[in-house]
């Protein structure tokens, strides 16, 4: 039987474009006007390439695949450090620094561990937004590599 089902995105379109495809990339593939493997796997080739020209996505970069950078670290010992110096200075100004570095480095710290959970809690927007972002042109470059091969005689699904 020369028509076959070919799943692609595991076997031939992991060759084709790599192993960053989505698995949700998946494309299945069958040639309604017989079309040899050969053929099938040309057709599919140049489809990736017209596709990644129309629509300036290539899935193969690794750039889709790319997030923000992570948060910084640190920031409540720095802040617990600053607020001991600073709690030191007043201390001593009033008698006892080593009660005023203690205040200070609570304080310092605290306001170190909130200045890290906003920077954690932007950092998972950037991840969420970045990951919409990359499913949207996957979509995007799907659509076309579809058309290209449709209008090469496969049906699409």
């Amino acid at each position: 039987m020369k028509p076959f089902l070919c799943l692609i995105g595991t076997a031939i379109l992991s060759g084709l474009i790599g192993s960053s495809v989505d698995v949700h990339a998946q494309v299945f593939i069958y040639p309604e006007k017989g079309q040899s493997k050969d053929q099938q796997e040309l057709d599919q080739f140049t489809c990736y390439k017209w596709a990644k020209e129309q629509t300036g996505i290539d899935p193969n970069q690794t750039s889709m695949a790319a997030g923000p950078p992570p948060p910084e670290q640190g920031q409540a010992v720095r802040g617990a450090a600053r607020g001991a110096a600073v709690g030191a200075i007043g201390g001593a100004i009033g008698g006892n620094a080593a009660k005023g570095a203690a205040i200070g480095a609570g304080v310092g710290g605290g306001a170190g561990a909130i200045r890290r959970r906003r920077a954690e809690m932007q950092y998972e927007q950037q991840v969420q937004e970045a990951s919409a972002e990359r499913q949207q042109q996957q979509q995007q470059f799907n659509r076309a590599y579809g058309v290209c091969l449709e209008g090469k005689g496969y049906k699409v699904g």
